[in-house]
């Protein structure tokens, strides 16, 4: 529908540029989300909850539901999605990139991670982050900004495991400097996957080495990583050298 805004051709255009946006985010959610059933665990908590709410009334299945244990994460969390069809030479870096949802407890995570796509089932050239609410996957972040990350490659095949405990290891707090982990991204490339954790205060080499081993530790990977600082990239872009290696 035209826009009423006494100038015809204007208001079409305006029409049109709004449904295109519409159509690229609903695109979007698309490769997100794809179409994965819902897991056994879910179907026969759905199954539970719909039997207490026939039993006992909405009210009383509501009651039930409240008192279900929760276990809150430390931090919440927000999944963060590049589109590659949105990007472009001609628009700035990370101008694409929007958040997804924000959860904050295991059942959150959990319910999402069950139905979205794993980073094998993404278009090439997708991006898709985890970072702690309130912090930006770019490098003009204030948190960000001074930091750096840890990067590993890996195959397609490979690539969906090592996401999921890469997430498991950092929203379960499982590092010793988990306070300098600002999230991670996996890269979704035609000839092999990278996976990164990024990091504030890239110059604190033994909290920064320490990640490193342990992420290493917690995936079982045997490869050397390297950890490049955000103004070496920003510098050198690939031909950027790492700080520091384990």
């Amino acid at each position: 529908m035209a826009v009423e805004n006494g100038d015809g051709g204007m208001g079409n255009a305006t029409s049109e540029a709004a449904d295109a946006e519409v159509e690229r985010q609903e695109a979007e959610d698309e490769e997100i989300v794809g179409d994965s059933p819902p897991s056994g665990m879910e179907q026969r908590r759905a199954g539970r909850e719909d039997e207490e709410g026939a039993g006992d009334g909405v009210d009383g299945g509501g009651e039930r539901r409240k008192q279900m244990a929760i276990h809150p994460l430390e931090h919440s969390w927000t999944f963060w999605f590049d589109n590659p069809s949105g990007k472009s030479k001609h628009v700035a870096w990370g101008s694409s990139i929007r958040p997804v949802h924000t959860f904050s407890t295991v059942e959150d995570f959990w319910g999402l991670y069950n139905n979205i796509n794993r980073p094998s089932k993404l278009a090439i050239g997708a991006d898709f982050h985890c970072f702690k609410y309130g912090i930006e996957p770019k490098w003009e972040d204030p948190v960000c900004a001074n930091g750096g990350k840890w990067t590993l490659s890996c195959s397609r095949g490979k690539v969906d495991n090592l996401w999921l405990h890469t997430l498991l290891a950092m929203i379960g707090e499982q590092f010793d400097h988990g306070d300098y982990i600002c999230g991670a991204v996996v890269n979704v490339r035609a000839k092999q996957e990278k996976i990164s954790i990024w990091t504030r205060n890239g110059l604190d080499a033994a909290a920064q080495t320490s990640i490193g081993r342990q992420w290493k530790e917690h995936l079982d990977y045997n490869e050397t990583i390297g950890f490049i600082l955000h103004d070496d990239a920003k510098k050198h872009d690939r031909f950027a050298k790492s700080t520091y290696q384990v």
